[in-house]
């Protein structure tokens, strides 16, 4: 209770200025816990469908792979493109282009809101810097008006209050740029894990169209 007490006395001796920083504060925590969460579902959903779809698209049964991407996971939106492609058209780079174009779809998703959390850093510590420059103003303000004997000591007080908003704005910004540098870092990881499925998807694709183009040659050749 006394650790409460404290930190109630410091956000109180810190002016009107902690209030929008507690704000920001909030606003950012609930951004951090939502994109997290989000981002390490989306994680764990690309990961047990891929587990499932690798197997048939190794065998070349890509009608079960078709089956198995019918789920709203961001992985299965990637595949199907490829998969609606793969009996229509039979160029590698028709198919290639296509998912790009769904990448560029899908990357936005898993990019939104985590840059708020650099742009809320950068106010929890400017509003520091502004409270505690409004307290100094009604340090000195209230200092010009008192007995010469107790300016040290009303100054040193009114500065050790200024400075409790610059405190709480640091206190603030430094988590959420070290949950920015993890959020981009998770997402960038979600990507190229996406990158690579598209690229195992499309080395699939080729090793099939190749295989049969022999065959159908093969069968020509014995005709």
């Amino acid at each position: 209770m006394d650790i409460f007490y404290a930190i109630v006395k410091i956000f109180v001796e810190g002016g009107a200025f902690m209030i929008p920083i507690l704000i920001a504060g909030a606003i950012g925590t609930a951004i951090a816990v939502e994109r997290y969460v989000t981002l390490t579902r989306i994680g764990v959903k690309n990961r047990s469908v891929w587990a499932q779809v690798e197997p048939a698209l190794t065998s070349g049964d890509f009608d079960k792979a078709r089956e198995l991407t019918k789920d709203d996971s961001i992985i299965s939106r990637l595949l199907s493109v490829g998969l609606a492609l793969q009996g229509a058209v039979r160029r590698r780079d028709d198919v290639k282009v296509a998912m790009q174009e769904t990448m560029t779809q899908i990357m936005p998703r898993l990019e939104k809101r985590t840059h708020y959390l650099a742009t809320l850093a950068n106010v929890a510590t400017l509003l520091g810097l502004l409270g505690t420059v409004s307290g100094l103003i009604h340090a000195f303000s209230a200092v010009a008006t008192v007995n010469p004997a107790e300016k040290a000591n009303l100054l040193s007080a009114s500065i050790s209050e200024a400075m409790n908003c610059t405190a709480f704005g640091l206190v603030t910004a430094v988590p959420f740029l070290v949950l920015h540098a993890l959020l981009q870092s998770k997402t960038a990881q979600l990507i190229e894990n996406l990158e690579a499925v598209s690229i195992k998807f499309l080395t699939v694709l080729t090793t099939r169209q190749s295989t049969r183009a022999h065959l159908e040659l093969a069968r020509v050749a014995n005709a």
